[in-house]
């Protein structure tokens, strides 16, 4: 979260990708760093021993919330 909120405030669109086991820690993340509106997208958890065909289906799966997030308002 903190190379996005970067990001964010040069002006540049961004969206941070990280397993479902850390929307949580997303979420204080964004607000510790005082950007709440800060995007994040969640891939299904695990990714550390996934293969590289399950990285690239994980990779296919998130593509659309991906262009989603960084085209939104």
């Amino acid at each position: 979260m903190h190379d996005n909120v970067w990001f964010e405030i040069q002006g540049i669109p961004a969206v941070a990708v990280a397993s479902s086991e850390f929307g949580q820690a997303a979420e204080y993340q964004r607000r510790a760093l005082g950007m709440e509106d800060a995007r994040f997208v969640l891939v299904p958890h695990p990714i550390q021993d996934a293969t590289d065909d399950e990285m690239r289906a994980k990779a296919a799966e998130a593509a659309d919330q991906i262009i989603a997030a960084l085209t939104a308002g």
